[in-house]
């Protein structure tokens, strides 16, 4: 019923998305997040990124990741994340979990936290509201680049400043 509630939401929503529309996106995204972990926001998370150590895990699926990924992030995934690919990490690490919006990652946070990570955050936008600041993302060779994967037709109306792509070049 919740996933419908969703939908419907966003789909009331998508007529807002021409452009950057703050209200349009922040409502989805706040209609979408439990408030289960801590957020950070696109130009907090930037700054945080400068100033101090911050282990980035991408919750997104591989092809997703491959398109480009922020800066210095791990791929971990959303449908088959196990705990045994952070076991490297220590647990008083500052980490910070993005997806597309924030739903994923916001889950895999909540099974960080509940695995005694002490410093998680979730990254509120995810890397749709990360480029949309024209915020850089990397391919996998780590070279810059222009472009985020939409995750699908429906959710890329919230991408407006990068190319939409659903393979890595």
């Amino acid at each position: 019923m919740r996933t419908l509630l969703i939908m419907l939401s966003l789909s009331m929503f998508s007529f807002l998305a021409k452009g950057q529309n703050k209200w349009g996106f922040e409502t989805a995204v706040n209609t979408l997040l439990k408030g289960s972990i801590d957020t950070i926001h696109s130009v907090a998370l930037l700054e945080m990124i400068q100033n101090e150590r911050v282990v980035l895990l991408d919750a997104r699926q591989k092809s997703e990741f491959e398109v480009s990924h922020l800066p210095g992030a791990r791929h971990v995934g959303y449908d088959d994340f196990d705990l045994s690919v952070v076991k490297d990490i220590p647990k008083s690490s500052t980490v910070v979990v993005y997806c597309s919006v924030g739903k994923r990652s916001e889950d895999v946070g909540a099974k960080l936290k509940a695995a005694g990570y002490q410093h998680v955050f979730n990254h509120w936008g995810g890397i749709f509201d990360w480029t949309n600041r024209g915020m850089e993302v990397l391919d996998m060779n780590n070279r810059p680049v222009k472009r985020v994967h939409p995750y699908n037709e429906l959710w890329g109306i919230w991408v407006n400043n990068y190319e939409k792509s659903y393979e890595p070049r």
